[in-house]
């Protein structure tokens, strides 16, 4: 019989949200293992397609775990100005001096990210990666056991779900998640520039959906499109010339001519929310607890601030609390509710209000644009939700 391996601590899922709580937690009392299906992917050789924007709160939080300053910062660009614009020639644009910060955010890509997670949170001891898939999840008043498909076992007195929108974990512990499927695709690629971006991030909200221009390092820009799941799959299946100019010609030509620097691709967007973020020796982080329309930037902010949380609160628990107890986990699911809450539903709002097709609103939009970006406590809420800082 195979004999159980022991933890504090398991994390079903080694994505960064997983990693940052793993990290968060290297060098304390606890022992803690991060289950990872699959060997972790290296870093891209050239520029990853899938990049994030680091809220300033988030930068903070990975520079105190240690690794934001493994990135490489040639790597790393600061966003120091937003320029949103509307279908019906509404705009509004703010910078990060507007809100005394050094920038609204900073753009990273996932690879290089997960590298330098996985780096620091093996900078000292107590965290220990097992690769296996998970199988059976069992949970009593003496621990929790995941029994993997290889006939192991680990135990610990509390598991985290950290593996995704779909996450097994969750569906192991019975607990249900409400989807709302957008039937919308993001599309996202890279593009060399003919002009400089500046710094600037560029949305537009249009008629076949919200592009969004994210600068990268030397001149180069990351785009997301999300678009009804039809001219998704059209825009996927352009030649890389086509698509360049499909994209330049949407964003207005206010970076001139662009050129294909990594292949488009596509994923499906959705909103979704766990009925329970916490149950006895469970709890769920990242896009297993929720998912929100890209539009914003903020899911994985939302995930890092979970890892945060979580962290935050088993290390402030005595050293005889058992780490599982429910009671002990509602905090965490306290501290996160209001920022999850407040973002999903006014992400959801705004993409509402901006779905493709829905015209009769468009003067009513393009006007709030602009009058957001004249009363100052309408700037200042939309400044504050551009930089994560709810």
């Amino acid at each position: 019989m195979t004999q159980p391996e022991d933890f504090d601590i398991l994390i079903i899922g080694a994505g960064l949200a997983g990693t940052s709580l793993a990290c968060a937690l290297r060098g304390s009392r606890f022992r803690v293992g991060v289950l990872e299906a699959t060997p972790a992917p290296g870093v891209a050789a050239g520029w990853d397609a899938r990049i994030y924007a680091i809220s300033p709160a988030n930068v903070a939080f990975l520079s105190r775990i240690g690794a934001w300053s493994l990135l490489d910062r040639q790597r790393v660009q600061a966003v120091s100005r937003m320029d949103v614009r509307g279908d019906r020639g509404g705009r509004l644009q703010f910078s990060a001096y507007d809100a005394g910060l050094a920038a609204l955010a900073q753009i990273a890509e996932s690879s290089r990210l997960a590298a330098a997670l996985r780096a620091a949170s093996q900078q000292a001891g107590g965290v220990c990666f097992v690769q296996g898939q998970a199988s059976a999840l069992s949970r009593d008043e003496t621990g929790a056991s995941v029994r993997l498909a290889d006939g192991r076992v680990l135990r610990a007195a509390l598991v985290v779900g950290a593996d995704g929108a779909h996450s097994w974990t969750r569906q192991a512990a019975g607990l249900e998640a409400r989807a709302r499927p957008y039937g919308e695709l993001g599309v996202v690629a890279n593009f060399q520039c003919e002009r400089p971006h500046r710094g600037t991030a560029f949305q537009w909200f249009r008629a076949d959906g919200i592009l969004a221009y994210l600068p990268l390092p030397a001149n180069q820009i990351s785009i997301v499109w999300s678009t009804p799941e039809p001219h998704a799959r059209t825009l996927l299946g352009l030649s890389e010339e086509a698509l360049a100019e499909q994209v330049a010609e949407a964003g207005e030509q206010v970076l001139g001519r662009l050129q294909v620097m990594t292949p488009a691709q596509g994923f499906p967007l959705r909103q979704l929310q766990a009925s329970a973020v916490v149950a006895p020796r469970l709890a769920l982080i990242g896009d297993a607890a929720h998912g929100v329309h890209p539009l914003s930037g903020h899911g994985i902010n939302l995930g890092f601030q979970d890892a945060a949380a979580l962290s935050e609160v088993l290390q402030a628990l005595p050293a005889a609390q058992d780490l599982g107890d429910l009671r002990s986990l509602r905090r965490y699911a306290r501290l996160r509710a209001e920022e999850t809450w407040m973002i999903q539903r006014f992400t959801h709002g705004l993409h509402e209000l901006f779905r493709p097709g829905l015209a009769p609103l468009a003067w009513l939009r393009n006007a709030g644009l602009d009058v957001a970006g004249k009363i100052p406590g309408l700037r200042s809420m939309a400044i504050r939700y551009a930089a994560g800082l709810w």
